[in-house]
């Protein structure tokens, strides 16, 4: 079996997949269709789809216009038929006939190829979100429900583009799915234009997708966040994408995440740390300070005579350690103040205190020969 192709030409209506005597209305069908698929909003990068999608506006410009297309089918050759295969010899076959075909019609463009790979199941575009954490969510893990907007598979057509009417026997082709013609005594065949080759179901665009086999819908993804995570991470959720146009995979969902800045508590790895300022007196007698912790407050312990600088270390309360269940530490960084304003009182008991407890804090600080 021989297939004939010419490759010089570019035919608007191979492109959109139309024949000639496609309607006003299947040109507009055919042309959103595959615009839609091919527009660089939906394949980001793709020069490829950039460049099929020029071609498609470049016939949509001919095609769509009724004068336009009038003169191009006055000059254009024939080049709308699909590829036409030689399956052999009939000495009995007439070489008249409706179908009998002239030596033109044994050829196909070589864009019907570019036709059919319109028909053809692809994986849908990847989908790109930001995300904004606490800063206790990013360091324990949680599942945040995360509004998507994105491309679904089209439910009236099921992601196929199109829906399938059954009929008793395709009236074209009687069922046969392609259609036969002698030229001399060469035998030709090709796929029925009604039926698609199937002889028996006859497909129609689907109204609601327009052929795209996707359509616009709002999605709820619920993303589970690791412990750890700092700003600057990526989380995937495979799948989660826009749907492949006509039945094909879904692309990706990607999820850049920012983590806000903490209140009071910072980290250092699975530990966190705190700056905990104490009075004069909490230091010299000790006390129980509450403080914030990861899982609520805690008590901190102040041991008497405590100075600033000292740290207090309450294990096991920090965040979740990467790849496994142990935590990590908070590190609390003791730090001595004294009240803005003192009154005559109070600093009066500082001199008495200071008369009691005389020792030389700075002893050996200055080196006197």
């Amino acid at each position: 079996m021989f297939r004939f192709f010419r490759e010089d030409y570019v035919d608007p209506y191979a492109l959109l997949g139309l024949t000639r005597t496609a309607s006003a209305a299947d040109v507009d069908r055919a042309y959103r269709r595959l615009a839609r698929r091919y527009h660089p909003g939906v394949n980001p990068g793709d020069r490829v789809a950039q460049r099929m999608y020029e071609q498609l506006q470049e016939a949509y410009v001919v095609l769509g216009d009724a004068d336009r297309r009038r003169e191009y089918d006055r000059g254009a050759t024939r080049a709308d038929e699909p590829p036409v295969a030689f399956t052999g010899f009939d000495f009995s076959a007439p070489a008249e006939g409706p179908l009998a075909a002239t030596f033109s019609e044994l050829f196909a463009d070589v864009f019907q190829q570019a036709a059919r790979n319109a028909t053809t199941p692809e994986r849908g575009a990847d989908v790109s979100v930001d995300l904004t954490l606490s800063f206790e969510d990013a360091v324990r893990g949680c599942q945040v429900p995360l509004s998507v907007s994105r491309y679904e598979r089209c439910p009236a057509c099921r992601g196929r583009g199109h829906v399938a009417h059954v009929v008793a026997v395709c009236a074209a082709c009687q069922g046969e799915g392609a259609r036969r013609w002698a030229r001399g005594h060469m035998v030709f065949t090709k796929a029925c234009e009604s039926c698609g080759g199937d002889g028996r179901s006859v497909r129609e665009t689907c109204g609601k997708c327009a052929g795209a086999g996707i359509a616009p819908r709002g999605d709820v993804v619920t993303l589970s966040i690791p412990p750890g995570l700092e700003s600057g991470a990526r989380v995937a959720v495979p799948g989660r994408g826009h749907a492949g146009a006509l039945g094909g995979p879904a692309g990706d969902l990607y999820v850049a995440v920012r983590v806000a800045d903490p209140r009071v508590l910072t980290r250092s790895g699975a530990d966190l740390r705190l700056a905990l300022p104490v009075v004069v007196h909490e230091a010299g007698l000790g006390a129980v300070v509450e403080v914030p912790g990861l899982d609520g407050p805690v008590n901190v312990h102040i041991p008497p005579g405590t100075s600033s600088g000292d740290v207090v270390v309450l294990r096991g309360l920090g965040g979740v350690r990467p790849g496994t269940s142990e935590r990590g530490d908070l590190v609390v960084t003791v730090q001595v103040t004294l009240p803005a304003v003192l009154d005559e009182r109070s600093q009066e008991l500082l001199r008495e205190f200071g008369r009691l407890n005389d020792g030389d804090v700075r002893q050996g600080l200055l080196h006197r020969g």
